[in-house]
């Protein structure tokens, strides 16, 4: 039974998933909240501008994990989506973690019909399929591959569906839909692999909160959207 529900809430999204960018007209900003072990560590914010039919989706992400008041882990980053109509065109993005530059350079090449990348920890082609893997776009859950935004690397995932369920977040409840999604070969270093839990608010389209386990309990949770 709860494969069939996955499996119809899967088309429902596949099915508009060509129409994504258009689910996002009403937003100018996408402010996320990064937490661990509950403690407010950093931002991941989102802006979306439009000029006709193109969209350009910008990310701003920082946050500092501190130990007995010494810095052990650091990440500020940014990055740039281009979308003509619901066609991705380009992503590039900079990111220093840890005082190493990582970094994204993503075109779509129409003669072969896929992304070549140029990144950090990849280089070489990509099918169309992949999506950036950016919280906020819930195309991430219809995909069995994303490129990861940080390094250009290309990591296959399966998504599973939980449950139907009301979360509180700001002092607002909204009904979510809550999914798992794991690296396809969990048999990769844990630094190395895709281990999320997912809650999606299907009515306006927004993944509201993303969970994980790594050097502590990591949570990033929509602040507010404009």
């Amino acid at each position: 039974m709860k494969k069939f529900l996955f499996l119809l809430i899967f088309l429902f999204i596949s099915s508009n998933s060509n129409a994504h960018i258009a689910h996002y007209n009403n937003y100018n900003k996408i402010e996320m909240e990064i937490l661990r072990d509950g403690e407010v560590i950093g931002y991941n914010y989102y802006f979306f501008k439009r000029d006709g039919n193109e969209t350009l989706v910008t990310n701003q992400i920082k946050f500092t994990v501190k130990l007995f008041g010494a810095t052990i882990f650091d990440i500020e980053g940014y990055g740039e989506e281009k979308y003509i109509d619901d066609q991705l065109i380009s992503f590039s993005s900079k990111t220093l973690q840890n005082d190493k530059e990582k970094f994204v350079n993503l075109k779509l090449n129409r003669k072969t019909n896929k992304f070549d990348i140029l990144g950090s920890s990849y280089n070489g082609e990509a099918s169309l399929n992949n999506i950036v893997g950016n919280w906020w776009s819930h195309n991430i859950l219809t995909t069995d591959s994303q490129i990861s935004p940080i390094s250009g690397s290309v990591k296959e995932q399966v998504v599973t569906f939980i449950r139907k369920e009301k979360i509180d977040l700001y002092g607002k409840t909204y009904d979510t839909e809550r999914f798992k999604l794991n690296s396809k070969d969990m048999s990769l270093p844990k630094d190395k692999r895709l281990e999320f839990e997912i809650w999606y608010d299907k009515e306006n389209n927004i993944i509201r909160k993303v969970t994980y386990s790594r050097m502590g309990n990591w949570e990033y949770r929509v602040k507010n959207i404009e």
